[in-house]
């Protein structure tokens, strides 16, 4: 049996995520399927649009049998801190595929491209060059690559599955990453029977009925609850407002607390101030996160402390992927955790106080009820 990785934040599960996990299945039709999975808040720096015990169970019933969070500290950085998370999680589960949508669907081009980023000191050089002219990262990042391999990478998948390969050769993981090619535009606000996260995002927003464009677990869902970044915004204004010094908050750099500070006082809204903050410098993702580390206490000496996995949090699995912990959890080097009460990790601790950011926006009984769910909520095999 082979054990299949796919990282992803399923910000919802869609027609996509459906087709690429058939073809998963049947590049391995006999395999283990383990998922690493943001949780409330994503890489892109805004909220799931459901939650995360909500997102688990959607994807145990499509065919993942192994669910993993990938705790906050992770999951709402950088691709490169993000892939750090997720491929340390997936070499501690002995994992020997990582499958991921990729525009170009070359893996040997992206291993060869990590690989140059990984022993060119030329490389790095390039990118302080470009950063020191003004552009953002993603953009000083293809243009160092164009330099010095010859073609450059500027489409979101393939920029995160670079910095998947990159993790797998630092860490030695005995990992192969193959491509799945993505069959979507990722940045396309259009409908289609496959369509990207951001546009079903949008529908959502503008209240069209998304059912044709999610299986139906996930329409039933987003019937009952969604979350949207502008809800948080009465409290993220408070959380500037109050604090003094905001450059002590992660990834908030060079000086930006400064517009943060002067147009907090003009925003009506999270997308206006986003829209106001931005600069060349900075891309929309980055200053989400910021954002998102501001709303979440989440500070610089709260990330140097936590950068490396120190744990492996299983939010749900059927009974093949709990029939595979069982047999590798002697083999492992850090502890499972399956009840939140017997984790010991001052990064799992800080989840509760994510959560509770996360819960803010609903009545009393329900953000209780989510609250609650997330210290005393026990994990035991599903089949669906």
């Amino acid at each position: 049996m082979n054990t299949i990785g796919i990282i992803c934040e399923y910000n919802p599960f869609h027609n996509g995520h459906l087709y690429h996990l058939k073809a998963v299945k049947e590049k391995f039709p006999d395999s283990l399927v383990i998922l690493v999975m943001s949780g409330n808040f994503t890489q892109r720096g805004i909220p799931s649009v459901i939650d995360k015990w909500d997102k688990t169970e959607i994807a145990l019933k499509y065919g993942i049998d192994l669910v993993i969070e990938l705790p906050f500290a992770f999951a709402t950085q950088s691709a490169d801190i993000f892939a750090h998370g997720a491929i340390s999680i997936l070499k501690t589960l002995k994992v020997e595929f990582l499958l991921f949508g990729s525009e170009s669907n070359n893996s040997e081009k992206l291993i060869q491209q990590a690989k140059t980023a990984l022993t060119e000191d030329k490389y790095q050089n390039q990118i302080k060059k470009y950063l020191t002219k003004g552009y953002n990262y993603p953009t000083a990042l293809n243009k160092a690559l164009e330099e010095i391999y010859g073609e450059g990478i500027t489409t979101p998948n393939d920029l995160l599955g670079f910095s998947y390969i990159k993790e797998i050769i630092k860490q030695k993981a005995e990992i192969v990453p193959i491509t799945i090619q993505r069959t979507n535009d990722y940045h396309s606000n259009d409908l289609h029977p496959i369509s990207s996260a951001t546009s079903i995002r949008n529908a959502i927003l503008q209240k069209i009925d998304i059912q044709e464009y999610v299986p139906n677990e996930v329409a039933k869902k987003i019937k009952s609850k969604v979350y949207f970044q502008n809800d948080y915004f009465p409290f993220l204004k408070y959380k500037i407002i109050t604090t003094d010094d905001l450059s002590i908050f992660q990834t908030v750099d060079e000086g930006i607390e400064n517009r943060i500070k002067k147009y907090i006082k003009e925003a009506n809204s999270w997308e206006e101030l986003v829209q106001k903050i931005k600069t060349k410098r900075y891309t929309y993702n980055k200053i989400n996160r910021m954002l998102i580390h501001i709303l979440c206490n989440f500070t610089k000496e709260k990330a140097q402390r936590w950068k490396e996995i120190e744990y492996i949090r299983i939010l749900g699995f059927n009974q093949k992927g709990q029939a595979y912990l069982n047999k590798i959890k002697k083999e492992m080097n850090i502890p499972i955790i399956t009840t939140f009460s017997k984790g010991k990790s001052e990064m799992l601790q800080y989840e509760q106080v994510v959560t509770g950011v996360y819960a803010s926006i609903l009545n009393e009984k329900e953000k209780n009820s989510l609250i609650k769910a997330e210290y005393s909520y026990i994990v035991k095999a599903r089949e669906f």
